[in-house]
């Protein structure tokens, strides 16, 4: 599967949970403890947008917190998910861009891009008591982006926690998760 595809995919898995998030829900805390659900859906649906953006602009457009929320939270992010699947299918993955920290290769502004959103959806999910599971494949394929993209530097940069030990046996959403600091 290529990226363009697995960033469908992980939209399509996205919007499910996001969907599934509950007005009484949007105080409650999640596992990226700097934000509860409201603001991590904000920063969620600005990524997406944002990236998107700047892929069509060739400069970064705002900052990830820019989004307010809508009254239906999956259209709100389908719109948004919708703009930036088109955009990276109209810029491809090769040359650069700026997604907002400066000029980088577009494999690794994909990269961001699907780490970070299946991420989030993990986070949400877990947040407001969803299924958490990506697909296995999917989850699978982001692993090994993140494990060829996440180094020590990244990690500090982003301020992803040190990975989480898991079992051989654990799924590879968890697997997933835990190695981009989360305890699954």
């Amino acid at each position: 599967m290529d990226l363009i595809a697995a960033l469908g995919q992980t939209y399509d898995h996205t919007h499910g949970v996001v969907a599934g998030v509950g007005k009484d829900q949007l105080d409650k805390p999640t596992p990226c403890t700097e934000w509860n659900v409201a603001e991590l859906l904000s920063h969620t649906i600005g990524v997406v947008s944002n990236i998107g953006s700047a892929l069509v602009s060739g400069a970064p457009t705002g900052t990830s917190k820019e989004a307010g929320l809508a009254a239906d939270l999956g259209e709100q992010f389908r719109t948004a998910a919708e703009g930036n699947l088109a955009a990276w299918k109209a810029a491809g993955l090769d040359g650069e861009t700026d997604i907002g920290a400066g000029p980088m290769p577009l494999q690794a502004a994909i990269s961001i891009n699907l780490l970070d959103t299946a991420t989030h959806s993990w986070d949400l999910a877990r947040a407001t008591g969803q299924a958490e599971e990506l697909p296995a494949d999917l989850a699978h394929l982001i692993l090994g982006v993140c494990k060829g993209f996440v180094t020590d530097e990244i990690r500090a940069f982003a301020g992803f926690a040190p990975a989480v030990t898991v079992g051989a046996d654990a799924s590879p959403t968890h697997q997933l998760v835990a190695f981009l600091g989360r305890q699954p």
